[in-house]
């Protein structure tokens, strides 16, 4: 029976006339059904997702207030901050002149160890809007990708733990210590959005949505290869029934994909990691081209001696600086939540992803200060957290909430104003 109409309402004719249909009802209390189609579903997905981007806006509206008073009692423009400083700046003169075409042997002469996805967005951005100013495309871009970011997210957690749980874990990925960077001209929110988004594809059986996501995100981030080996070996282990589509409560979510769609997944996946890996080795005329990038840049992979070591660092001095004891308290609860998301059987692709993402950022020798950034890809490594809090009271949830977003705020404006050195 079509929405809106009642059997009371239908008009009864005689039986030698057709009878006619009655409208729809449009009162003061009908709703109005969202169009079929593609786009319907969006939008519906849209509605089901708001209370999640809200909440999200609402705590990072809060740490950009927060910098935006605190930045104005030091006399720092805000503007420049967030759309020019430290990597940022990277990014937009990779827009502006491309790659180097030499290894070199000095850090600020080589740019390659940058992946180009969001360079190529920040030009294309530039192209179409000249009169905005220097930084504002890539800006633009990370807040774009920030919701898209928040969106999958809660799209993970509805999906596996029911959307009270959706909500909550995208804000809590909006009140990490280093949130900020979310709202930068960085690649974070660019990269988990497309971490998000294959993910879900993965667990909802989108094989190749997943792998094409994938391969995008191979571009934007060195650590793309870690989801790249997530969504691959999980496809790969589709075929033979080593995995399958977790139960959701939502039965549209259970598609029946062709043999051939795993494959072809697992193929597209690692190809703009590759891709990039590849191309440096042809612009610099040797095989080991990016990893002699890399080098260069003193990021070696070690297994974690280096990390050990500035932990130990930073455990020992009395009085560590704030910014490196967060960094610090970031990686050993990362490692936590591992272990946790373990013991609850997270499905296969979540905790490969983060495994290999806490490998590849405990593993290597370089620089310490930004590994806390570095790891907010790894939202399913609070998944543990956003169950425990959407089975917990409304009032306890929301305390514990508000203190993370307060918190958040703090270590926003101390991260770009009282930490000397990029985030």
């Amino acid at each position: 029976m079509p929405y809106g109409i009642s059997e009371s309402s239908t008009a009864t004719a005689a039986p030698s006339r057709v009878p006619v249909p009655v409208p729809p009802s449009r009162g003061p209390g009908s709703v109005a059904r969202p169009p079929a189609g593609f786009g319907g579903r969006v939008v519906r997905a849209l509605r089901h997702a708001s209370p999640a981007l809200l909440a999200y806006a609402a705590v990072r509206t809060l740490g950009l207030l927060v910098l935006t008073e605190w930045a104005h009692r030091e006399h720092r423009g805000v503007r420049h901050l967030l759309m020019r400083s430290w990597d940022c700046d990277w990014y937009l003169r990779i827009a502006a002149h491309g790659y180097a075409h030499t290894l070199g042997d000095r850090i600020d002469a080589n740019n390659l160890a940058f992946f180009p996805l969001h360079p190529m967005l920040v030009r294309a951005g530039d192209t179409l809007f000249p009169w905005l100013p220097r930084g504002a495309a890539g800006l633009g871009v990370a807040l774009v990708c920030s919701f898209l970011a928040a969106w999958g997210i809660f799209a993970v957690g509805d999906r596996l733990y029911g959307r009270r749980a959706g909500v909550v874990l995208a804000v809590l990925w909006g009140s990490l210590p280093v949130a900020l960077v979310q709202w930068m001209g960085y690649t974070e929110s660019l990269f988990t959005a497309l971490t998000a988004w294959s993910l879900f594809a993965v667990l909802t059986g989108r094989y190749v949505w997943a792998g094409s996501l994938a391969a995008l995100a191979g571009l934007t981030r060195p650590t793309g290869v870690a989801l790249a080996a997530a969504v691959s070996v999980t496809a790969l282990l589709s075929l033979w029934g080593r995995f399958s589509v977790p139960r959701s409560p939502h039965p549209s979510l259970h598609p029946s994909p062709h043999p051939l769609r795993p494959v072809l997944g697992a193929l597209l996946a690692p190809l703009g990691w590759l891709a990039y890996v590849a191309w440096v080795g042809l612009r610099l005329g040797r095989w080991d081209g990016y990893f002699a990038v890399q080098k260069l840049w003193r990021n070696d992979w070690d297994g974690g001696v280096e990390t050990l070591r500035r932990m130990q660092g930073v455990l020992v001095v009395e009085r560590p600086p704030l910014f490196l004891a967060m960094v610090t308290v970031t990686l050993l609860g990362a490692v936590v939540l591992f272990a946790l998301s373990a013991g609850d059987r997270q499905p296969l692709p979540l905790l490969l992803f983060t495994g290999l993402l806490l490998l590849i950022v405990l593993g290597s020798s370089g620089v310490y200060f930004p590994r806390a950034r570095f790891l907010l890809p790894g939202f399913p490594l609070l998944l543990p957290l956003a169950a425990a809090l959407a089975r917990a009271r409304t009032r306890v949830m929301v305390t514990v909430l508000t203190v993370g977003a307060l918190g958040s705020a703090a270590f926003g404006g101390h991260m770009l104003l009282g930490w000397l050195g990029p985030p």
